[in-house]
């Protein structure tokens, strides 16, 4: 079979949530990088796969290509600190974000994720911040942050505006 039929084969599974069925498909492409841009697309839907299977640290490996070679993509950037935060430190992902940020400085999933991280030692005037930066951003993050985990530290400091008010029409 064509390796695009592959590549197609895998993003189909991939979004119907047949995540092994993805996998399978990726490792009957002939050995060898397709070639740009081919390789990336793989490297692209391999990472998604490893995101959905929970493989944190493969992840790290696969995102930190993705970031070299795709800079200019704030969701691997993402993926990069969210898979970094999972297998090695909350730290090392928060610079990951930190540098993302003066890459992408419009994007609120870095400003949300950069005030969880700011929450989880206690510098909630920082989270506070990042949170309200996210919301002014995409409102849409307002209901996520009366919701994160992550938050519930900064959610039981008071009652700030952008986590406890509905959003306004």
């Amino acid at each position: 079979m064509h390796p695009r039929w592959r590549l197609s084969h895998a993003r189909g599974y991939l979004e119907l949530g047949l995540v092994e069925e993805a996998a399978a498909e990726l490792t009957l492409l002939p050995p060898g990088p397709p070639g740009p841009p081919g390789d990336l697309e793989v490297l692209g839907l391999h990472a998604l796969i490893l995101r959905e299977q929970s493989r944190w640290l493969e992840l790290r490996v696969a995102t930190a290509e993705l970031v070299k070679r795709q800079p200019d993509l704030a969701d691997w950037w993402i993926t990069y600190a969210y898979a970094t935060r999972r297998s090695v430190s909350l730290h090392e992902a928060e610079a990951i974000l930190r540098e993302a940020e003066l890459r992408h400085p419009q994007e609120p999933t870095i400003q949300f994720n950069l005030g969880c991280y700011a929450c989880q030692p206690g510098d909630l005037a920082e989270a506070r911040r990042r949170i309200d930066a996210a919301i002014a951003l995409d409102a849409h993050f307002r209901a996520a942050a009366a919701t994160d985990p992550d938050l519930a530290p900064l959610r039981a400091a008071g009652p700030p505006a952008s986590l406890d008010c509905p959003p306004t029409a």
